[in-house]
């Protein structure tokens, strides 16, 4: 049975967290704050309703992925619904898992979703099953280093990408060219990976030159509906951290964008997608294909673009779904 969510932890910091607090607020939902003990004075803290200390001597990341904190403070502050933000835990499935089995709402895709989704192997496997075409790419790359450049060199050819599989932001990505820079190159990646997300597993895709990036954000609920609120260009990075977001899209025509957004919409109902998501694409500037790339089961740190382009607050959708 649905249930009105009344008290909720933020399991994040900073502007994400603010940004949830403030749609909480206006559905009259009571907030929760943690912080590490270097974020004593951050604003989010203040923010919130209620504020806890989190993994004390943790260091100001470990403290955000501690499950088993966050899951005593949520039972300390008798919260009944966690919204994860993006970065840290959003991406993780065994913390939505936790929480759901703690008796709170998640606020967020159902952990499934999020295996199937959240981990950029099988995220292309079900593109694929949708019917949505992926770019070339290896799956996860194994420890050892010679295996891992056979498949690299046989599966894809230089230039590749190498990517995490478990969340994004730029973070566990890098470019490689030729096999001598595989090793070092792969090595970085995991590391990072492995600091920004827990899971240090990484994967390589053909590398586009010519790349425009554009992502089509999608809404489910939790009875098989899924809507899409049209597109984002976020061609303009800088090292595979998006700079400048537009919408719409100004390279699409209608047919264009009606067969980009259609394509998302089929991944998202093949996947029985709930909450919010984005699902990103690179369309090739040279020969005009575009290849679904991965899905950000969150909310993501641009969709402020897509409430002013559409007039809809996402994250108060999100609440409201779960």
């Amino acid at each position: 049975m649905p249930r009105a969510i009344k008290r909720l932890l933020v399991a994040n910091r900073g502007e994400i967290a603010i940004r949830v607090m403030r749609a909480a607020n206006e559905l009259g939902i009571a907030t929760i704050a943690v912080y590490a003990e270097e974020d004593r004075l951050a604003l989010h803290r203040f923010k919130a309703d209620e504020s806890y200390l989190i993994g004390t001597g943790f260091g100001p990341v470990r403290a955000y992925l501690a499950i088993d904190e966050m899951l005593r403070i949520a039972a300390q502050a008798r919260a009944d619904a966690v919204h994860p933000g993006y970065g840290f835990l959003s991406e993780n499935p065994d913390f939505a898992e936790a929480v759901i089995g703690a008796g709170m709402t998640w606020v967020g895709p159902r952990p499934e979703t999020m295996r199937l989704l959240g981990n950029k192997v099988a995220a292309r496997e079900a593109a694929t099953q949708a019917g949505v075409a992926t770019v070339p790419a290896t799956g996860a790359l194994p420890e050892d280093m010679e295996e891992a450049a056979r498949l690299v060199e046989s599966e894809v050819g230089y230039p590749v990408m190498l990517k995490a599989s478990w969340g994004g932001g730029g973070r566990g990505m890098r470019r490689v060219d030729e096999t001598g820079q595989l090793a070092g190159e792969l090595t970085a990646a995991r590391r990072e990976a492995q600091a920004a997300f827990g899971n240090g597993e990484v994967y390589a895709e053909r590398f586009v030159t010519r790349a425009r990036h554009v992502e089509v954000q999608l809404l489910g609920d939790a009875h098989g509906n899924v809507v899409h609120l049209f597109e984002r260009d976020c061609s303009v990075q800088r090292r595979n951290q998006k700079i400048v977001e537009r919408a719409p899209a100004p390279y699409l025509d209608a047919t264009g964008r009606a067969e980009l957004c259609e394509s998302a919409l089929r991944l998202g109902r093949h996947a029985g997608y709930s909450g919010a998501g984005t699902v990103e694409f690179l369309m090739d500037a040279d020969s005009g294909e575009t290849f679904f790339i991965e899905v950000n089961p969150r909310i993501q740190v641009e969709h402020t673009v897509t409430e002013q382009v559409t007039g809809i607050d996402i994250v108060k959708a999100q609440l409201l779904i779960a």
